[in-house]
């Protein structure tokens, strides 16, 4: 069976305008963000230490780690909240339809028996609060007339709510059961966050308006505020205190983090301003933070997880990142298996190295869309959503100054040929163009839909795919193809083409759930009933000694077939990325690499069977 060996996460889904609530667990030191419909466990002393929950149905919004540690609550953008354990395989305590919108922020009691949602909702209904168990309401909240941001629990008896939001304003209930008891308007703008200091002495509202104010904790009076001099310059997204309740962690729209000593007469006084590497634009700003025992961790709008330490503010913080959308494609470097590039259709692309985890992004000089994608040591190869193909020299880290081809049409599909990499296939929809180096050698109409292509490594050969399932095979000679032989098996459009690295075989998949495997020579079926996928095939890999043959599809499967025992003897890895797999590559004979829909980049260790 395949083990995983490693997992690369995705970063926090992160909205324009909008703040994260993340959270995390401060006795297993754990981080929790939401993206998609996955909600990410990963360890801050071990950030390649990371579990993942894909149960919900929509997309997920917010989790939190009960006071003790055992339990997760996570709620989604249709309003429900699930309810599960942390061990064996998150097994599923309860689920509550809590409201009828989206939930934004949802927080335990101290005691763990009770918690509060709140977020949209139709009529009055933005927040509830409800036992943990038996899901049945405990107070009633009205009092707001907007989507409600942010709410929290008083840490101590006797137990209060707050909640803040869209209407600026912020609520304050007594109970349980709980009832309505004030409202502040000091706020001039969305209120994003509130949170109780641990001891419950106090609570601190942070707000668009670029204000932070703070209240006692038992009587609700406003009895100080943050600073204003050295204070933010933008909206105010998140704040979190620090374990001992002395001081606090802001983020905001400025793209700075500050920690504020709250002194004794109830003022803020900004200790000092974390900067956070990046280029500056608006992908910088801050929109998550939090303060979990001696990690100080920010999330910036495009994704980017810094960790400080509390104790040493002037170290260089250690900085996480990955994809936060669909990973269309991967490649290994054939220099270096240990290097592994990824892109997303959003025009990131990431690098990784084996043991290391992530390791830079590659900065293209434009930034366009990504749709295929082929890489050699030398250049990485790229096509977005128009008419154009990117050559881009690639010297180590850095992209050169990248060339622009137009090819006429929309590329469906990229290959180099590996022994003279100025030598690129490109497939359009009706057609194929070769490329020499920066130039258009020549464009054939075929005359059929095309779906996929490959070119062989000493550019000799091309096999293009059609939306029929036939595989036309073509001698290249000069700058002209000619049509060699047509290949019949397949039932549904070809969608991926590859040639074995030794060239004696031929692999393709289609969109009807089949592989075959074929012998380049005699050009006959060389592995048949390849059919164990229940969705469309949307990528394939050989390994490097040409004995095995892994394929990806939309069914969130991998599986990896030996070319000389039959496919009933296939090991399969179920489940390996959620919503399905887009990327494959071997790294070597017992190493594969997979990136899919949730954002991952996974590493599967084979044993020898």
């Amino acid at each position: 069976m395949p083990q995983l060996a490693e997992a690369y996460a995705c970063v926090p889904s992160t909205e324009r305008g909008r703040g994260i609530l993340i959270s995390g667990d401060p006795k297993s030191n754990r981080l929790l963000y939401t993206n998609g419909r996955s909600v990410i466990i990963m360890n801050l002393d071990n950030p390649l230490d990371v579990a993942v929950y894909a149960e919900h149905a929509y997309p997920a919004t917010v989790a939190r780690f009960s006071p003790n540690g055992e339990w997760i609550a996570s709620a989604d953008v249709s309003g429900t909240v699930r309810i599960w354990g942390t061990h064996n395989d998150f097994v599923l305590k309860n689920e509550f339809k809590v409201l009828s919108g989206r939930i934004d922020d949802l927080q335990w009691s101290a005691d763990g028996l009770r918690i509060v949602a709140c977020g949209e909702g139709k009529g009055k209904s933005l927040v509830r609060a409800f036992m943990w168990d038996s899901g049945s309401t405990v107070g009633d909240f009205d009092g707001h007339s907007k989507r409600v941001l942010s709410c929290v629990f008083k840490p101590t008896r006797p137990f209060r709510i707050v909640t803040c939001g869209e209407d600026f304003l912020v609520n304050f209930y007594e109970g349980p059961p709980f009832k309505f008891k004030q409202s502040h308007r000091d706020h001039s703008n969305f209120v994003n966050c509130v949170r109780y200091s641990p001891d419950g002495s106090k609570f601190i509202t942070v707000s668009s308006d670029k204000k932070g104010l703070i209240f006692d904790g038992k009587t609700a009076e406003k009895i100080g505020e943050l600073s204003s001099e050295d204070g933010h310059k933008g909206s105010i997204y998140a704040l979190s205190w620090s374990p001992d309740g002395k001081q606090i962690l802001t983020v905001s729209a400025d793209k700075t983090a500050k920690i504020w000593d709250i002194c004794e007469d109830y003022h803020g006084k900004v200790h000092k301003t974390l900067t956070c590497p990046g280029s500056g634009g608006v992908e910088d700003m801050l929109v998550g933070g939090l303060w979990q025992n001696d990690h100080i961790v920010t999330v910036s709008l495009g994704g980017m997880i810094s960790i400080f330490s509390a104790s040493d503010l002037d170290k260089a913080p250690l900085s996480l990142f990955g994809h936060m959308k669909n990973v269309t494609s991967l490649s290994v470097l054939k220099n270096d298996p240990k290097v592994i590039l990824s892109t997303s259709y959003d025009g990131l692309i990431v690098k990784w190295i084996q043991g290391v985890g992530y390791s830079g992004k590659l900065q293209r000089k434009e930034t366009s869309q990504i749709k295929c994608f082929a890489a050699v040591e030398e250049e990485i190869v790229t096509s977005g959503f128009d008419n154009t193909v990117w050559r881009v020299p690639l010297n180590g880290d850095q992209c050169g100054d990248a060339e622009s081809i137009d090819v006429g049409s929309q590329p469906k599909d990229i290959s180099h040929a590996l022994h003279y990499p100025e030598l690129v296939l490109v497939s359009t929809d009706s057609g194929a163009v070769l490329l020499r180096g920066g130039k258009v050698v020549s464009t054939i109409n075929l005359g059929f839909t095309v779906t996929a292509s490959a070119i062989a490594p000493d550019g000799s050969e091309a096999i293009i795919g059609g939306q029929d399932g036939k595989l036309h095979i073509y001698s290249i000679a000069g700058d002209t193809l000619t049509e060699e032989a047509v290949l019949e098996k397949h039932r549904g459009a070809i969608s991926v083409i590859h040639y074995s690295p030794d060239v004696s075989m031929i692999a393709s998949g289609d969109l009807n759930r089949e592989a075959v495997i074929w012998d380049r020579a005699s050009r006959e079926v060389k592995l048949k009933n390849m059919l164990y996928h229940t969705a469309r095939i949307n990528c394939l890999a050989w390994s490097p000694d040409n004995s095995m043959v892994a394929t990806g599809s939309l069914d969130t499967c991998v599986i990896i077939y030996e070319v000389d025992k039959p496919a009933s003897s296939r090991v399969t890895i179920k489940g390996a990325h959620l919503g399905g797999v887009y990327g494959i590559a071997f790294t070597d004979e017992h190493t594969v690499v997979s990136s899919g829909e949730d954002a991952f980049v996974r590493v599967w260790k084979l044993t020898p069977q």
